[in-house]
């Protein structure tokens, strides 16, 4: 089969070829069997000349009738020239569509094939009417006029139908989940591979990069504390369907480094495959089939360029990879490493990423699903990861702009093309990128039906779609899903281009000093601490990005301070030598111990949220964390932040306040436009807790700039997220006008009888639901922060009648002010002399206590009703508390 390129250039021949033959027969009138043994011709010729080696089959017998043509999975239908119509109503061309689904149908149950893998077409040659299975229903585009368009478009199916494997999440779970030998034999290979060589060569560079990892992900996920105690056993369990043993926290951790390893790899690879397929022959770069025939010097030399980010250099894509400490396997290269990445590699190779084209719809989070199969459910809530579905993340979007995503082009053409080359969007936690696919996805769907130049609709994506997100593993799976979405545009760039996503805070922004010691410098805090920057190189991003470089260079040069001086006056003359000096020796010594190559990117990527606004939407889903459970020094940094954000008046940071909160007056303040609106998926008590969300209700920002409640949905009961038990809201906020009350404020409920999952389509999960249209306002009409009273219009009034001071005074309960792990406790037993022998709970607590079992007094323990223990209409406790 042909590179992508040249796939390309013959289906546009042949698609044109088509199109001549089909209208010189068209004024003879010609019979079916004519109509159809010509156009047959042709498409083998195709076939032929494209390297596909279909299996054709003409006049196919089904169970319901003889197939005109089948080409291994699609299936053609002729019908005598002007019988169909351009309206499927048209009884005529209503029946040949339900011929052809019956057709599908039947070839699916011959073949023992899904009919998602399967797609039919039926022309008469004046129209073409294209049908394939989604979701489980059968989806029909057309009819449209059989012209060089139409026919590219089926050439296209033939090509991916006849070729490599769909790239799809399912079947990318399929062969690459936890459960397949090839997944598991790499996974093995790799797990000896690190013990080995952090027992051999304990100061090695699989050392180092393993520390530099652990530093990352420290901040965020103390992979030895999330399995501790009890919370080993699941994944203990779990890992022996690897074929690996787990006998301790820190053996988990290096599980999990191995496992962030294998899937870091996949998502690279597929990258390098796709682009291969589209741009490797008209670019001359390396091409992804080269690597399962090579010698083992040279796959590791590749796969060696592959993690520099050369190869995607050679692409002109500047920044898919920028170094990064899942390329220690190279450092660990053995045999049987080797042979389990060649298992991997004959696997992917049988992919053909064009099928994004082909079914647009599968346009999607790619690496999600294939996440949740790696790890199960209880082992990701241990560690706090959750993954927005799809349908919630399109409700937003539909929310936040609903001419945007749902108006028809035909009727709203003008403002729509306006919108699609100008409106910037940001997701500030983007995650693995579901948001940003969704909206390249619309973007994709508006270019092709406004006709907008290739060229111009890769540029306009480019500049409007921006993602930031502080995990390493993030960032790379959404620049992949990134570049998924717009590989077969690529061909189209100008110039070398960068993914606009980005390794980046979105709630501690690098920020000018204010104190003494951090004047006249920004502050960039990292996992390894703060490294303060001249001002007078941040003034830019060229000039920026100029430093930076320098800084990397010289690092690894071994120059000295003085030349790394001189080489930074000669473009920032203004730099201060004493900031230059003490930060080129806080490099020096990450590399003296083995914690370099990343830094100075770092940087870069840190200095984005500085120049890549002003946004007209900011969209996603921030992390929901309690302050309790931030780490120390961070929750120390956000406290003065969350001050600054208040605009005047008491604030109150409680241990149930939620940075997600303070994500959005962050952004909000410093990267939406004036009018800009921001859609965040938020905890539902932002609205109903009493203290908690009181400062976010001032809905003011720092400099008075009023915001707007424009709209909320109530998700608590739907439970949106995989097995949480959370209280799910999704919000629309206006920048620069005040909020008016009541707010419209939509409750949503499950149909009894109905069911939806997380991969449910948002129409699938509507059909599902009832929605109910309430209305929100402050349960205090004197104070606007107070939390929100939500009814039907004519129940606010009601209620308000009823309101009124209560004789019942709520109490918060048992506090332990974060010792649950002091205060909780199991009876062990009970001695003859009273006294109760007690064991310490220490699985989840957020400090570290040490596990004992002594005896107590009886009467010092008390019931312990946590949240979990109260179900309908039970309430049992499971646990004590010590009351003393």
């Amino acid at each position: 089969m042909p590179e992508r390129s040249d796939l390309d250039d013959l289906i546009r021949d042949y698609a044109k070829r088509l199109a001549r033959e089909i209208q010189a027969m068209l004024p003879r009138q010609p019979t079916e069997a004519e109509f159809r043994q010509r156009v047959d011709r042709l498409l083998e010729e195709f076939c032929e000349k494209a390297g596909l080696n279909p299996l054709s089959r003409l006049e196919y017998t089904l169970a319901s009738g003889r197939a005109d043509a089948i080409f291994n999975r699609l299936i053609v239908e002729y019908k005598q020239p002007g019988k169909l119509s351009d309206r499927l109503s048209h009884r005529a061309t209503r029946e040949a569509v339900e011929q052809v689904k019956r057709y599908l149908t039947d070839l699916a149950r011959q073949s023992r094939l899904e009919k998602a893998r399967l797609a039919g077409i039926v022309t008469d040659g004046l129209y073409i009417i294209f049908v394939r299975y989604l979701g489980g229903s059968a989806r029909e585009e057309g009819p449209v006029k059989v012209g060089p368009e139409s026919l590219e478009k089926m050439l296209h199916w033939l090509a991916g139908l006849a070729s490599g494997k769909p790239l799809t999440a399912e079947n990318l779970n399929e062969d690459f989940s936890i459960e397949q030998l090839r997944t598991q034999n790499i996974l093995r290979a790799m797990m000896e591979g690190l013990s080995r060589s952090l027992r051999e060569t304990p100061h090695g560079m699989v050392a180092r990069l393993f520390e530099q990892w652990r530093l990352f992900f420290s901040e965020s996920i103390d992979y030895a504390e999330a399995f501790g105690g009890r919370k080993l056993e699941p994944l203990k369990k779990w890992t022996r369907r690897a074929g690996l043993t787990i006998h301790t926290p820190e053996e988990a951790e290096r599980f999990f480094f191995v496992l962030h390893t294998y899937f870091a790899l996949l998502v690279k690879l597929l990258a390098w495959l796709a682009l291969s397929r589209h741009m490797a022959v008209r670019l001359g770069a390396p091409a992804f089939g080269e690597l399962q025939t090579a010698d083992s010097e040279t796959l590791r030399r590749r796969l060696g360029e592959m993690e520099s980010g050369g190869i995607f250099r050679a692409y002109g894509i500047a920044n898919l990879l920028e170094g990064d400490f899942f390329a220690w396997y190279l450092y660990a290269w053995n045999d049987r490493i080797e042979s389990a990445l060649r298992e991997l590699l004959d696997r992917l190779d049988k992919y053909d990423p064009a099928t994004l084209a082909l079914i647009p719809e599968e346009t999607r989070d790619l690496f999600k699903q294939l996440y949740h199969y790696l790890l199960p459910r209880e082992i990701r809530h241990n560690l706090g990861e959750y993954y927005t579905p799809d349908w919630l993340a399109q409700r937003l979007l539909n929310q936040v702009d609903p001419e945007f995503f749902t108006a028809d082009p035909e009727r709203n053409g003008s403002a729509l093309r306006r919108k699609l080359l100008t409106q910037r969007w940001l997701d500030p936690a983007c995650g693995s990128g579901t948001f940003l696919v969704l909206l390249i996805r619309r973007m994709r769907q508006l270019g092709e039906a406004l006709m907008v130049p290739e060229r111009d609709l890769l540029q306009a994506i480019l500049r409007n779609v921006v993602g930031f997100d502080l995990n390493p593993l993030a960032v790379l799976t959404a620049r992949v899903n990134y570049l998924l979405a717009i590989a077969d545009l690529l061909e189209h760039r100008t110039i070398e281009i960068t993914i606009p996503i980005y390794l980046a805070d979105s709630i501690r922004m690098p920020s000018l000093g204010k104190e003494l010691r951090t004047a006249g410098a920004y502050e960039f805090p990292t996992a390894v601490g703060d490294f303060l920057v001249p001002a007078a190189v941040c003034d830019s991003r060229e000039r920026f990005d100029r430093f930076c470089r320098v800084l990397e260079e010289s690092v690894q040069a071994g120059l000295s301070v003085e030349s790394l001086i001189d080489r930074v006056r000669s473009f920032a003359p203004k730099a201060e030598e004493s900031r230059l000096r003490e930060l080129y020796e806080q490099f020096l010594e990450l590399h003296r111990r083995g914690l370099d190559g990343l830094w100075a990117r770092l940087l870069q990527n840190n200095f984005a949220p500085l120049v890549a606004g002003p946004f007209d939407c900011i969209v996603g889903n921030p992390p929901w964390i309690n302050w309790e459970h931030l780490p120390d020094q961070y929750r120390s940094e956000l406290q003065t932040l969350w001050r600054e954000m208040q605009a005047g008046g008491p604030v109150y940071l409680g241990k149930k306040w939620d940075i997600s909160l303070l994500m959005a007056q962050v952004v909000m303040t410093h990267l939406l436009k004036p009018g800009g609106r921001l859609g965040f998926v938020i905890t539902q008590s932002a609205f109903k807790t009493n203290l908690g969300g009181r400062d976010f209700r001032k809905f003011r920002l720092p400099d008075q700039t009023p915001v707007r409640v424009l709209h909320v949905d109530d998700m608590v009961s739907l439970q949106p997220f995989e097995g949480a038990s959370n209280r799910t809201a999704v919000m629309v906020l206006e920048k620069g006008k005040a909020t008016r009350y009541p707010v419209p404020y939509t409750l949503w409920r499950k149909v009894r009888g109905k069911r939806f999952t997380y991969n449910s389509t948002l129409d699938e999960v509507m059909r599902a639901t009832r929605r109910f249209n309430f209305y929100a306002e402050p349960v205090d009409p004197s104070d606007p922060t107070s939390p929100w009273l939500t009814a039907r219009p004519k129940a606010l009034k009601a209620i308000r009648k009823a309101l009124g001071n209560s004789d019942y005074e709520a109490h918060e309960g048992v506090n332990t002010g974060g010792a649950n792990a002091v205060y909780w406790v199991d009876i062990v037993y009970k001695r003859p002399d009273g006294l109760v022998v007690v064991r310490n709970i220490t699985e989840g607590a957020k400090v570290k206590v040490e596990e004992v079992t002594e005896p107590i007094e009886g009467d010092l323990l008390y019931p312990l009703l946590r949240g979990r223990d109260v179900q309908r209409w039970k309430a049992e406790p499971s646990a004590r508390i010590i009351m003393t």
